[in-house]
Order: structure tokens, then sequence, then C-alpha cells
């Protein structure tokens, strides 16, 4: 099966070969006739199976060649980093084509999004906080919109956008195509697309949960104690065959923690995470997918909007509140039939959560096994080189050159500082107040060269004996100088 023979059009078809693009996946071959025919659709698969394609190419092609200007075309995502993949996805598709597209979504300036619906976008991709924001200024008009999706339907529901998702679908005109596309289908989504879609089509390329029973995918679970966890990641960090690798923390404090420990390792590690603002989250994706961070570590806001093929490992640094949530962190990987492995730590104080998760998924492990650093079994499993370590620096440099350059300065550290207060002294006092044997001591500009000759000799602890006298007669000769 190809692109061409599910009617997609040549310029399209090229513009996907032209990126390695060649087959489509089961969603993609279920839906885009059915889309194309204007059916209204709920499409159910696991993630990293194609979706976007499955509503984007029908999208673009709609629209035709040379679409006039104006908002013809809405896509509706969860998260930011799901926006910017979209968006890219579908400029891919539409590389050859007369059509303009914008993303819409917090975290940046109002002007370039507006400065692009004014020059006349027909897609807009956004977020639906900042499309209501500019729908409530005026600024976009959902009113000739003819097809709307819904992209990861189930997420926007766990955000809380439920209720805005039906503002904007009374925005637009009740005629419109509607696809809503999502891994799960809770009750309220189920209920949405009642009220909203007509007569639409469930299709279900794959059963959502088969992510966790693929043959592509392995999934290794370790009852882990919190102040090993790091050293744990470190040795997996050096398993054979890694590749990029993504790291899922429970909090945005969390996320920073490790992306400064895992640096001070010697990884090359990068972080997505809310408290950081859209010019460096983008920044820190776009160096993951480009392969300059090989290692990602984000929180779950982040977690729909990471499609990169080519991830091997993924890593819950925490358990999953849900067995929703560990599906969408361990489609990570193994995506686009490729395998990858998914490892999970389980704190003591979470085995309740893992529980529930292995019962809701079958997972058939409810004991994890207790693992640490120095396990042999974490080599195996994983295939980590034996005599691994955490940390691919040694020692840090710094420390290391001060051991090896200066070993005798720190242990004879006290001497020199009281040969350069007693230098202090004598400089004060002119240095003709000093005895004469110790001439050198007295004189300022060669103040520091006795402590640097005489660090840790014979000679210079035998005159640190005498030092009591000497600085006494040091003390007063400096009073000396002062009273003179």
């Amino acid at each position: 099966m190809t692109f061409t023979d599910l009617g997609i059009e040549p310029d399209m078809v090229e513009a996907l070969a032209a990126n390695g693009i060649l087959a489509p996946f089961p969603i993609q071959e279920q839906t885009i006739p059915l889309a194309l025919s204007g059916q209204d659709i709920i499409g159910q698969a696991k993630t990293g199976t194609g979706k976007t394609f499955g509503f984007g190419l029908p999208l673009i092609q709609h629209l035709g060649l040379h679409p006039e200007p104006g908002v013809k075309a809405l896509v509706v995502v969860p998260t930011r980093e799901l926006c910017v993949q979209v968006t890219q996805d579908l400029e891919l598709a539409s590389a050859n084509r007369d059509v303009k597209i914008v993303s819409i979504y917090g975290g940046k300036a109002y002007e370039g999004q507006i400065e692009q619906l004014k020059a006349g976008a027909q897609i807009v991709i956004g977020t639906p906080g900042r499309l209501l924001d500019l729908a409530s200024q005026r600024l976009l008009s959902l009113a000739n919109v003819e097809v709307m999706v819904l992209d990861e339907a189930d997420k926007m529901l766990d955000l809380g956008f439920l209720s805005d998702i039906e503002k904007l679908f009374s925005q637009t005109k009740p005629t419109r195509h509607t696809m809503l596309f999502s891994a799960t289908m809770p009750g309220p989504i189920v209920a949405l697309a009642r009220r909203f879609m007509t007569r639409p089509i469930h299709i279900r390329a794959t059963d959502p949960d088969e992510g966790l029973t693929q043959a592509n995918i392995k999934h290794v679970v370790y009852r882990a104690h919190a102040l090993d966890k790091d050293e744990v990641v470190g040795r997996i960090l050096q398993a054979e065959g890694r590749g990029k690798t993504i790291i899922f923390t429970r909090t945005k404090r969390a996320a920073a923690k490790l992306v400064e420990e895992l640096t001070d390792r010697g990884y090359n590690a990068a972080a997505v995470h809310g408290d950081l603002n859209q010019e460096q989250r983008e920044r820190a994706m776009a160096a993951f997918k480009a392969g300059k961070k090989d290692i990602l570590i984000a929180t779950d806001v982040a977690a729909r909007g990471i499609d990169v093929n080519d991830v091997t490992h993924v890593i819950n640094h925490t358990v999953p509140d849900d067995h929703d949530t560990y599906l969408h962190r361990a489609g990570r990987t193994g995506r686009a039939g490729k395998t990858g492995i998914a490892v999970t730590f389980v704190d003591w104080a979470d085995m309740h959560k893992w529980a529930l998760i292995n019962r809701a998924l079958e997972m058939n492990q409810p004991e994890p096994v207790e693992t640490y650093s120095s396990s042999p079994h974490l080599y195996e499993d994983l295939d980590i080189p034996v005599g691994s370590k955490g940390r691919l620096k040694a020692t840090p440099i710094p420390r290391v050159e001060r051991e090896a350059s200066h070993p005798p300065r720190e242990r004879g550290r006290s001497g020199g500082q009281g040969g350069g207060s007693g230098s202090r002294s004598s400089s004060r006092s002119g240095g003709g107040q000093r005895s004469s044997d110790r001439p050198a001591a007295g004189d300022a500009s060669t103040a520091g060269e006795p402590r640097a000759e005489g660090t840790g000799t014979p000679r210079r602890r035998r005159r640190r004996r005498t030092g009591g006298s000497s600085g006494a007669s040091g003390a007063g000769s400096s009073s000396g100088a002062a009273a003179e």
C-alpha cells in the first residue's frame, strides 16, 4: 500500500518521499480514504503510529493547491510541544503547496502569531487557551473553518481543557468536517464526540494497550532506592546500543536537579519542564531531535509533544500516576516499528501505584525486582558492559589539578599564612626593624618569596619553631614604627 493508493495527490506524495516517508501506517490506511470523503472520524491508536498524517494529509488536500487567504482548518492540541510537532509535520507534507500554517500557543509573543494570521494563514494549529484568547480579541475568526481536528483528546481532558474545546466548537459552523484522535477513549471524550460530530466512524487501528505487550518494546521494572537512582541511570546510559533517551520525572524540580546531575557526570542532557520559558523548551527539544543532546529529561507536560523515531530508551525516574500515563511515556520509544526499552523505577512508597498499573495493563510483574547500581541482573537485563560506572568523567578536574600540582602546599599552608603575616608586619615597619638573620622576610618587594621557597622545607620548619620570638619582635618593631 502506498499513499498514492490511498488517494493522496502527487505533490504531497513527493514531499513525503523526499523525507523518506514511503509507506502508510495502519491508522493512516484506515483513516485517510474516509477523511478524504468528508466522513467524521474518531481515530484510536497507540502513540507513535502516525496519527498526524492520518488527519493532516486529507486536511491539506481538502484546501487545494492554492487556497484563499483566511482560516479554513483548525487543529487543536493539548501542549505547546505537540503544537510545534504537528506544525512541522504539516509543513513537511504541504511543502509543494501554497499553504500557510501558523502555530498559536502561549509562552511566545502575540505579535508574530497575529502577523501570520493577518497574512492569510489557512491552517491554524494551537492550544485551547491561546486560541480562545485571540478569538476573544477578534484577532482570530473561526467562522469559516471547514475542517476541525482534536488531537490527543484524552490529554486535553486530563489537563482540564474540555470546556475550552466546547467553546471552540461553538465558534465553528455545524457543517464542518470533524476528526478526533486519541490513544484512549474515556467517557467524557465519547460524550464530546456524540455532541459535536455527525455520525462518526470509530476506527481502532490497534488495541490502545497493545504497546505494552508488542515485541518491539522491552519493559523492565525495578524497585530502586532513591539515593541510588542517579547512579543506576548513569549506568543504564552506558548500555550497548543506547541511542536517544528520554527520562521522565514527576516534578519540575526533579527534572532540573537530574539534568544538573547528569551533566556533572559527563552526559549530554537537556530538560523540558514548566519552569523553563518557551524558547528554552523549544531549544532543548530541537537539540534533542538534532542529536546535539542525546538525553532529554521531561515532565509529563511535554510527553505528548515528543515525536522522535530514534528514541531507544525511556526511563521512568518515578513510577507514573496511572496506566494511561505509563502508556504515553513508554510510547516515546519503539516508534515507527523500531525496537525500544522502557525502564521504570518504583520507590517503596509507590508500590501501590505500580500494583494498579500492573493490574490494569496485565504486565505480570507484580513484584519489581529490588535493584541497586551494583546488581548483576541490571547489567544483564540492559546489556550494560561489566565494570561500567555511572560517571563518564573521572574525579573533577580542578581537584585533580590541585592535588597533582601542589601536594606540599596544602600541608604547609598554615606555615605559609604565618609567614605572610610576618611579612606584612615587617612591611608595615619599613623592613629596617627586622633582625639581621631574616633580611628577606623584611623586604616588602620580596615578601611572598620566603613562603614559596620555604614551604615544606626543613629550614622553614625550624624557623617556624622559633617564630614565636621572631613574631614577638616583629610585633614590637611594628609598634615602634607606628609610634614614630
